[in-house]
């Protein structure tokens, strides 16, 4: 079988050679097409592939109808709507994602982000401590299991609330500490910093509006990494006019960057590029479970991970 790697924004070299190994040990062939920048080369590349593995890139109706021998999809990561399910389905195309692989990472980065922006991006002005703030997590899947583990390190009490996991679901989740929220607006109304970590969904876009960010405190912090559609932006740059201490920080640039930047200054701030998973661990983790995936889908059959 020839497995195509395709990633505009190439893993880490220790993740490619892993990659390489694992699927070339199996018997399979592996093609590498790194650094594209043209959809051109995508379709090119694609067309005699019989599986794919891909991060952010976006695998539209158009790369499937050029590639009729694919049978799989991997998407080296959680999140996967950068990836047609419905075409890739009519296609009788397998689309899988490595669940948990990057969440520790994304974990740390949102500490990361809390403590630059409580710190005043760190220049050097009268900032605040994490302790004793509390933290709420909006949806409780790997990388938020992750961050309420490290919460427990900075004395920071942990409210959660899922829009797909059950009451029960949550209070049975007691090695993390968390506190269950039994609403989006208990949650958002207990919560000094918000965390999001929902999916893209039809049913959670914008679904952060002007109503849930209002019964934050006036010195509330929204902390993003997970998609910018989940916010809706005219609500939080009302929200952040109306009061000069709120913050949001977020690791997809928003897309009215500029205003924000504009308007409210240090306190706003988004990653010059999306970094949740931007260490050589989680390209590594992520990039080692889309390589087994693959070659367990060939071998046996094997599709847990798929999600169309």
């Amino acid at each position: 079988m020839k497995v195509l790697l395709a990633t505009s924004k190439p893993f880490a070299v220790e993740a490619v050679e892993g990659i390489q190994h694992i699927i070339e040990s199996a018997g399979h062939e592996l093609v590498k097409l790194e650094n594209y920048d043209t959809r051109s080369q995508l379709l090119e590349a694609v067309k005699d592939a019989d599986a794919l593995i891909v991060r952010s890139d976006v695998v539209d109706s158009s790369v499937i109808t050029a590639a009729p021998r694919l049978k799989l999809i991997i998407r080296a990561g959680a999140g996967y709507d950068n990836v047609d399910l419905a075409a890739a389905s009519l296609g009788n195309i397998c689309v899988m994602n490595t669940p948990g692989q990057n969440a520790n990472a994304v974990a740390e980065l949102v500490f990361g982000m809390m403590i630059y922006m409580q710190r005043n991006h760190f220049d050097g002005s009268i900032g605040r401590e994490l302790r004793n703030r509390s933290l709420g997590l909006y949806a409780f899947g790997h990388v938020a299991k992750g961050v309420a583990r490290i919460a427990r390190g900075f004395d920071m009490p942990v409210h959660a609330y899922s829009p797909t996991l059950t009451h029960d679901d949550l209070r049975k989740e007691g090695e993390y500490g968390v506190i269950t929220a039994y609403s989006n607006d208990e949650l958002f109304r207990n919560s000094d910093f918000l965390s999001l970590h929902m999916p893209l969904l039809k049913e959670t876009w914008h679904c952060v509006n002007y109503s849930l960010l209002s019964l934050m405190p006036e010195d509330g912090l929204l902390i993003n990494t997970a998609r910018k559609e989940l916010v809706l932006e005219e609500d939080l740059i009302r929200i952040m006019e109306e009061r000069p201490r709120f913050q949001y920080v977020t690791d997809i640039r928003p897309d009215h960057h500029e205003e924000f930047v504009k308007k409210f200054g240090t306190r706003y701030f988004a990653t010059p590029r999306k970094s949740g998973a931007q260490t050589t661990d989680a390209n590594k983790n992520a990039g080692i479970a889309a390589a087994n995936q693959v070659v367990a889908f060939f071998e046996s059959g094997d599709d847990r991970f798929r999600v169309n």
